[in-house]
């Protein structure tokens, strides 16, 4: 049987893993962790609605629900030419006609990033984030800053979504506690129009919503440092705030700088719109590891990941079958998001022909509600998958 190596235990790697046992091929699945974390739910974690176990599927159960082997184990290095991968524990891979990498990325350091905490990092800090903002509301007062950054080699590498969905989530949380009035809440980011990718529908939206909320503003001034108490800028401006939660733009995987991988300006794997490594053949990137392709305002998200990770599991069964047929990616790309509120939501969409955002009230905050349920019970097998999600 066809042996396959899937990297990583996200979007798009859980995704490969499960289509390609649809295809009845022998499939192992690498991962760092030993659960597959649904991260845009996690953005109820630091108001109390979702804890950290709400948002996580353990591996082994998506393991035996679709047959494919698992190993928790990091990897400590890929040498991308010969297949090989080597484990932190020291176990060698190198039995594999396949290989699919979807490490995902790294983000990029900045002075001070210790001083903060993101919803888009490592899944403790999402919890962390939990735990500082229900010890401002016990002192009944306090200052908090929530952005994002970008990577100018990148651009598709930026997480703004999750930001101001924490933003407004805690906005709702406050009022809801009776202490919104003793909070400053400030968004900030190092770009001109954070949320461009979004349209123009979008920027004006979410412009009347920050006055609506009375969150301040602080955009197109570098970031120049973290600090404990605050935010420093480069036109010497500075952000007090006793809660920072700041989302780093991504760039390449550090694994993947050193694999012999093709790579971009920014680190992330050239690939063709097959997710293929042209020149290695057998060797495919998928999800936030690849640079992706595409219009200026593309952006980086789990369902082009899946998307993608659909696609490889066809491109392998029909190049073992030694079958002249293969589906790409590009035809669909576009930014597709419910962007919640705590008590709302909005439906934001963009693609090639039109851009929108649609505000939903309180039956969006349901909606996403009820996707997280979906996402759970459809990978574990438990209901159908709907077609294309």
């Amino acid at each position: 049987m066809t042996k396959v190596l899937v990297l990583g235990g996200g979007f798009a790697g859980v995704e490969a893993a499960i289509y390609l046992r649809k295809q009845e091929l022998d499939v192992t699945l690498v991962s760092d962790r030993d659960y597959f974390y649904i991260y845009p739910t996690s953005i109820w974690i630091p108001t109390g609605e979702k804890t950290r176990e709400d948002v996580s599927v353990p591996l082994d159960e998506l393991a035996f629900a679709h047959g494919f082997q698992l190993i928790v184990d990091p990897v400590a290095k890929l040498e991308a030419k010969e297949k090989k991968v080597t484990l932190a524990s020291g176990r060698i891979l190198d039995e594999y006609s396949y290989m699919v990498v979807a490490l995902g990325q790294d983000k990029l350091k900045q002075k001070g990033i210790e001083n903060t905490l993101s919803i888009c990092g490592k899944p403790e800090e999402a919890t962390e984030l939990y735990e500082r903002l229900d010890t401002l509301v016990s002192k009944g007062s306090g200052k908090i800053a929530m952005g994002f950054g970008g990577n100018p080699k990148d651009p598709s590498a930026v997480r703004g979504g999750p930001a101001f969905e924490v933003l407004f989530n805690v906005d709702t949380y406050l009022k809801k506690k009776g202490v919104r009035d003793n909070f400053e809440l400030t968004f900030f980011a190092p770009m001109e129009k954070p949320g461009q990718k979004m349209g123009e529908q979008a920027l004006t939206m979410m412009d009347k919503m920050f006055k609506m909320t009375n969150i301040h503003k602080k955009v197109g001034t570098k970031i120049t440092a973290f600090e404990e108490n605050g935010i420093l800028f480069e036109d010497g401006t500075k952000i007090e705030s006793d809660l920072v939660m700041f989302i780093s733009a991504g760039t390449g995987h550090n694994i993947i700088a050193e694999s012999g991988l093709p790579l971009s300006d920014a680190g992330f794997v050239v690939t063709n719109d097959y997710n293929e490594v042209e020149g290695i053949d057998g060797m495919y990137v998928i999800g936030d590891a690849a640079a992706l392709m595409g219009p200026e305002w593309k952006a980086k998200q789990g369902h082009v990941a899946e998307v993608m990770a659909r696609n490889v599991a066809y491109n392998i069964f029909q190049h073992a079958q030694n079958i002249d047929s293969r589906k790409g990616y590009k035809e669909h790309i576009n930014i597709l998001c419910v962007m919640d509120t705590g008590n709302g939501a909005a439906f934001v969409y963009r693609s090639e022909k039109s851009a929108k955002m649609i505000p939903m009230p309180l039956v969006g905050h349901w909606m996403k509600k009820g996707w997280g349920w979906y996402c759970r019970n459809s990978k574990l097998g438990k209901i159908p998958r709907i077609p294309g999600m």
